[in-house]
């Protein structure tokens, strides 16, 4: 499989080297010397891995769906396009895989998630609350996985309606808190509190390595598919 690697910072790397492992061919590296004349040789690529910025990401993806280039975005921080982007790529019947984290581990916590929350709808005498840790080059803030782990708790939990990025004491708003630490890969934390006891599930990433492998198993299970996809698409058709 020849691949395009879109974003060639620490994770891009991190890619490459995972999938020159597994067999590939990285034909193409976009860098920042690059980005704005790069779109002509995805015609030597068969799939593009994406981890860039959010102000870079809907140009890229954009690029990939005129050159008919399947593409798995790992870039968060931009889901306010996603609905139209998904549309877009409907409409032109081309293929995205994007998920807001790639690592088996995380989709396997998301799980674990939504079914601890459904166990603890009915206790609402516990407030539950996110904490997410990354390193201090992170762009966004709440990390994607931790919104889409207070998605999954508004969906199973009664009593929550929104998420707020800062503490707060309202019933109905879940609380993310954010730090930016040094080189921390990524520590997500889900904790349930009561006056009487506090109960926590933990991810968290030792390396890069996890979201990469991730990344390039997606980049090759969505070869030859058309459509949008997703990480519940390749762990339910899979035995990773």
């Amino acid at each position: 499989m020849k691949i395009a690697i879109i974003g060639y910072g620490k994770m891009g790397k991190e890619i490459e080297k995972i999938a020159i492992s597994r067999g590939h061919t990285v034909s193409l590296i976009v860098d920042k010397g690059n980005s704005k004349h790069y779109t002509h040789d995805l015609n030597l690529v068969d799939v593009a891995i994406e981890f860039t910025s959010p102000q870079s990401v809907i140009d890229n993806i954009n690029n990939c769906f005129e050159f008919n280039v399947p593409i798995v975005v790992g870039t968060t921080g931009w889901m306010d396009k996603l609905d139209e982007v998904k549309k877009n790529c409907s409409q032109k019947d081309k293929t995205l895989f994007f998920a807001s984290n790639f690592s088996i581990g995380v989709n396997l916590f998301y799980k674990l998630n939504s079914f601890l929350a459904n166990l603890m709808n009915v206790h609402p005498e516990y407030n539950v609350d996110i904490e997410e840790i990354h390193h201090i080059h992170k762009l966004d803030a709440p990390s994607g996985t931790a919104i889409s782990l207070a998605n999954q708790l508004m969906k199973e939990l009664d009593t929550k309606s929104e998420w707020v990025n800062s503490a707060s004491e309202k019933q109905n708003e879940i609380s993310i808190i954010s730090k930016r630490e040094n080189e921390v890969p990524g520590t997500h934390t889900v904790s349930y509190k009561s006056l009487i006891d506090e109960l926590t599930i933990t991810h968290k990433a030792n390396n890069r390595e996890g979201f990469a492998i991730g990344a390039v198993i997606a980049a090759e299970w969505v070869i030859g598919k058309k459509g949008v996809f997703g990480m519940e698409d390749l762990l339910s058709s899979s035995k990773i």
